[in-house]
């Protein structure tokens, strides 16, 4: 990511809002095919979200997206006004797309620090030949264009209306009434107000302007040249660093005049206007604000310091067998907010997964189309809600798996026919809570996964290192996970190349997740993607062995216990299993895997902590148990994630003390033992 995008406000709020209205044109258009018509309020949302790019992008100078931004506002305000018929919904969308494609396209060069030098010429081109094309089939068009009054005209009346409704007003919610006079010559007048109201909302509130459709109005323009932007507020800020705020944070000032009301009127502390009139003004009181999602990192790295210092202070080996009553009251009450600030910071940063999801209906609209299949897809519980960070891993894997979905699994109509099957394929996108964690589901009613031909290309490349006996179904499945791996002979736009699988268990590995697959063959295939609901922090059981210190997430848990000798049981292959309640568990001694000092190896002096993962369970045995506390999740060095023999390890903590422990990765541990990896 550059420098500049995170550091210039203004690029900030260009590159949020592009994004946004990109994604909410993206939506509609899907919309739009469904129903498979171009509705007033479409082509009226159309032309608005375009208008707004257009000005957006103008004052920033990006002219290549404005001018693609503008060609197709042209096309929209044609149809929206003239209302042709006989139009070509499909070329429509089609042009629709290629334009949001390039707008994507351009503004991901800007975040990424880069030129945005896109030539947008052959789409103009396309989009004005189209345009031609519609007014040539409807010659009433220009008739009407005659008849109908001039733009000027238009922005004259409104501007009249506007002057008209000016007029001596109390100000009971605001305090401060400012008019803006920009300079000549700085176009886009509308977007500069808008800007200036966006300033304004980090030090006012109850913020109301004339005009009121600055973004949505083009003849807004005229009337802020002719009569300034006028704005009242109410602020606690002194006048003068209310003047001095105004004075830096509007670009192209040419003049400022601000007004200090009091009761029973206002009284102006800079030169009179004479001319000037009061306004007429409407709340637009703003409830939701845009927060850069770095600064959500930086917050939550705080909060978990402070947890940290907490824990240091609360259980400092100096306050041992000290009778402190009013210090304990005090630590209650710290831990109390402590907890709360905890709570708020982590529901700021829980985003639903509806945004994710909806941009899944794109790729399966333009793969649908460019490999003449029929696919409709259906989201379940998009209201789902994960960390931001979470979702940032999880958007370029979802888009691989529904990619496979289409290319390797959906059949193409002829033949989804002959199997008696829907003429249409489904792919289910569902997302639920299980706990502290989050299944993700991909599910198609496809072809399904062929074992053999799996088997098959795995023995070819040496990923199998047992028999088929030994094996079960979800095994086979998953080697289809393993780097390289690919059952598809010819590379296409979309697969072949062996990537992408791989891709997807990579990306959910790195956040602490786990990737199954479920498959009957000529039934469809079943992907389950369980992620945690965030990275930042977990309530953990803290265990010792020797002088070592390990933390297990407690959603991991099943129980803790104490074993006896009698329930020890040693299998053929001489590995440690214990049973409980006529049930048989893999034992893993941790000073063993680890190779720890201890003077705990007899399984009765120590501690049995029983720990599940995607429905395996094992026994940890350890020295002791240290008790429950949230932890802080940090990265293990480099040094220690490049060893590979260290299995079971996701990270590390700093606790009260001081001291350091090892977060146990449950699912690495049950993987390994299934795999034969690790051994017991």
């Amino acid at each position: 990511m550059s420098d500049i995008f995170g550091n210039d406000p203004m690029l900030d709020m260009f590159i949020f809002e592009t994004a946004q209205l990109i994604e909410q044109l993206e939506q509609s258009i899907i919309e739009i095919e469904r129903v498979n018509c171009y509705t007033e309020d479409s082509i009226n949302e159309i032309f608005r979200i375009m208008h707004t790019i257009k000005s957006s992008s103008a004052m920033m100078h990006y002219e290549n997206i404005s001018l693609i931004a503008h060609t197709i506002e042209d096309l929209f305000y044609f149809l929206r006004e003239e209302n042709p018929e006989n139009i070509d919904c499909l070329k429509l969308t089609d042009i629709v797309l290629e334009g949001a494609d390039f707008i994507k396209h351009e503004t991901d060069k800007i975040v990424e620090g880069r030129k945005s030098d896109g030539d947008g010429s052959e789409l103009i081109n396309s989009i004005r030949d189209y345009l031609s094309e519609l007014k040539l089939n409807n010659p009433q068009a220009d008739d009407e264009e005659g008849k109908r009054p001039s733009k000027n005209e238009d922005a004259g009346n409104i501007l009249e209306d506007c002057s008209n409704q000016i007029s001596s007003m109390d100000f009971p919610n605001q305090n401060y009434k400012a008019v803006v006079y920009f300079e000549e010559g700085c176009q886009m007048e509308n977007v500069r107000a808008f800007l200036v109201i966006n300033n304004l909302k980090e030090i006012a509130e109850n913020i109301s302007y004339v005009p009121e459709d600055i973004i949505d109005n083009d003849d807004s323009i005229e009337i802020i040249k002719n009569n300034g932007f006028l704005i009242s507020f109410k602020s606690d800020r002194s006048y003068k660093e209310i003047h001095e705020f105004l004075s830096h944070n509007v670009v192209f000032l040419k003049e400022l005049e601000l007004y200090e009301i009091k009761l029973g009127g206002y009284r102006q502390l800079v030169a009179d206007n004479q001319d000037s009139k009061e306004p007429q003004f409407f709340s637009t009181r703003q409830s939701i604000i845009s927060v850069n999602v770095h600064k959500l990192d930086k917050l939550m790295d705080l909060v978990g310091e402070l947890v940290i210092s907490e824990a240091m202070v609360l259980k400092n080996p100096d306050l041992n067998n000290l009778v402190l009553n009013n210090f304990q009251k005090s630590a209650r009450q710290l831990q109390k907010i402590t907890g709360e600030l905890q709570d708020a910071v982590m529901s700021i940063r829980m985003v639903p997964l509806s945004a994710t999801f909806q941009r899944m209906n794109r790729i399966v609209r333009d793969m649908s189309k460019k490999l003449e299949k029929e696919v409709r897809l259906e989201l379940i519980g998009e209201e789902t809600e994960v960390d931001k960070n979470i979702i940032d891993h999880i958007s370029d894997p979802l888009m691989h798996l529904i990619r496979n979905s289409i290319d390797h699994g959906i059949e193409k109509s002829e033949e989804r026919k002959a199997k008696n099957k829907p003429e249409f394929g489904t792919i289910t996108l569902e997302a639920k809570n299980t706990g502290g964690d989050v299944l993700i589901i991909v599910k198609d009613d496809g072809r399904g996964l062929n074992k053999e031909s799996i088997l098959s290309k795995a023995r070819k490349n040496g990923l199998v290192g047992k028999t088929e006996r030994e094996l079960t179904d979800k095994e086979i499945y998953s080697l289809i996970l393993m780097a390289g791996f690919s059952t598809k002979e010819e590379v296409t736009e979309y697969s072949g190349r062996g990537v992408g699988m791989d891709v997807v268990n990579k990306n959910i590995d790195a956040i602490g997740g786990t990737v199954s697959i479920d498959s009957i063959e000529g039934e469809g295939t079943e992907i389950t993607l369980k992620i945690p609901l965030t990275l930042a922090i977990i309530d953990s059981m803290t265990i010792k062995t020797g002088e070592s210190l390990f933390s297990v997430p407690i959603t991991s848990i099943r129980e803790s216990f104490k074993a006896r000798n009698e329930d020890i049981i040693i299998d053929s292959e001489g590995n440690e299993m214990i049973m409980i309640r006529g049930q048989c568990y893999a034992a893993v001694r941790l000073y063993e895997l680890y190779k720890i000092n201890t003077e705990v190896k007899n399984i009765t002096d120590g501690i049995m902590l029983m720990v599940e993962n995607n429905g395996d369970a094992l026994c940890i045995f350890a020295d002791e148990i240290i008790g429950e506390q949230e932890v802080v999740i940090k990265a293990l060095p480099g040094y220690i994630r490049n060893l590979k023999k260290v299995r079971g390890l996701s990270g590390c903590t700093l606790l009260g003390d001081g001291s350091i422990s090892l977060i146990l990765d449950v699912g690495d541990l049950t993987a390994s033992l299934k795999e034969g990896r690790m051994k017991i």
